[in-house]
């Protein structure tokens, strides 16, 4: 009877994270469907992270581990507005993988989008407002680079 029991719950956790595998496929559609209502040039990355570059700026491209000083808009893809900052500065070490390694396509005074999927985000995991699996998106003005 212990061996069914066990069997039982390492079939649910297999059964569980095969879930978690699908957020891939899931975020990606919903980023692909975000990108086309919005007609969107973006560019994906390796990674799954897409961005897209409305403003170019001539400054500097930050590092993965600059500090930088942006204005931003967190959306979920429904555009509900979830975050926003003016004249933030933070050291790209200190956040989500997905403005790590996108803001390194923005020069200094560039405009644009990091549209997110939730393993660059938040992951799996709720966190504040964001529910878990969600992918992101951020409206970037990449004000300076230090």
């Amino acid at each position: 009877m212990k061996a069914f029991y066990l069997l039982l719950v390492v079939f649910l956790c297999l059964s569980c994270s095969s879930d978690l595998g699908d957020f891939d496929n899931e975020n990606d559609q919903e980023l692909l469907a975000y990108i086309e209502s919005h007609n969107l040039n973006a560019q994906k990355t390796a990674s799954g992270l897409y961005y897209v570059i409305t403003k170019e700026g001539t400054g500097v491209k930050p590092k993965s581990n600059s500090t930088v000083t942006v204005n931003y808009k967190g959306y979920f893809t429904n555009d509900r507005l979830f975050d926003e900052g003016k004249n933030a500065t933070f050291n790209l070490q200190n956040v989500i993988a997905g403005w790590r390694e996108g803001l390194t396509y923005f020069n200094e005074d560039t405009e644009g989008y990091l549209l997110i999927p939730s393993k660059l985000g938040y992951g799996n995991a709720s966190t504040n407002s964001i529910p878990g699996g969600s992918p992101l998106i951020f409206s970037i003005h990449l004000l300076k680079v230090y």
